[in-house]
């Protein structure tokens, strides 16, 4: 049997798997590049930040962190409490942790509902289309082949849609957790060695660091859009 006459048989559960595996791929796109906007190298920043510390530049460290990655927004919040003394710092570098583990995972419950569902969804069409099968046969007794085909055809076509959305979503959330944790790794790094940094500049300058007024800055967060 042809391909598109495949299709035109593969009945109504084939077509709404074929919508679920439109909304995985552009979920998969979207994170995927929400996470490449997160991420990146923080070396450089955290080592002009450390600098601008140490020469009691609370302001020029502030100015650093405006980029829109997960480790800037926690390194801001806490450089923004440094007035109010370490601990307030970590205090606030903690909570925006929080929020960008939150925004770093969006969307992966949603990608693993759609590989646990979409296989039950072809095992759905597969009975669907065995019981198309087996109507034909009670209807004329003793079918041929092609009178069978197209049950046997819906029931297969919906099988491997299933997998094949299962598959791509299983692999696409196991890929953006991947990539979250590792700038989760970074954040929990810095969260550990910036109120060690404020503590050595407050040292340097006799505590007067606490002092430096600090600028308003309106938070720069990585996503902005929410999950469809």
């Amino acid at each position: 049997m042809p391909l598109s006459e495949m299709l035109k048989a593969a009945g109504p559960v084939f077509w709404l798997l074929l919508l679920l595996s439109v909304y995985v791929l552009y979920l998969l796109i979207w994170r995927f590049m929400a996470l490449s906007r997160a991420g990146g190298d923080p070396t450089l920043l955290l080592t002009r930040v450390h600098a601008a510390l140490m020469q009691h530049d609370l302001p020029g460290a502030l100015r650093l962190t405006q980029q829109p990655t997960s480790v800037a927004n926690v390194v801001r919040a806490g450089l923004q409490r440094t007035p109010t003394g370490r601990e307030s710092v970590a205090q606030a570098m903690s909570e925006a942790a929080v929020l960008e583990e939150s925004r770093l995972t969006q969307s992966l419950p949603m990608l693993a509902t759609m590989a646990q569902i979409s296989p039950m969804l072809g095992l759905l069409g597969t009975v669907l289309g065995m019981i198309h099968a087996f109507q034909v046969f009670s209807a004329t007794g003793s079918p041929g082949p092609t009178q069978l085909a197209g049950g046997i055809s819906e029931a297969l076509v919906n099988t491997a849609a299933g997998l094949v959305v299962a598959i791509a979503a299983y692999f696409g959330r196991n890929l953006l957790k991947t990539k979250a944790e590792a700038i989760l790794l970074q954040v929990d790094r810095v969260r550990e060695a910036l109120p060690a940094w404020v503590t050595e500049a407050e040292m340097r300058h006799k505590g007067s660091l606490a002092g430096v007024p600090i600028p308003f800055y309106e938070p720069q967060m990585a996503w902005r859009e929410k999950a469809q």
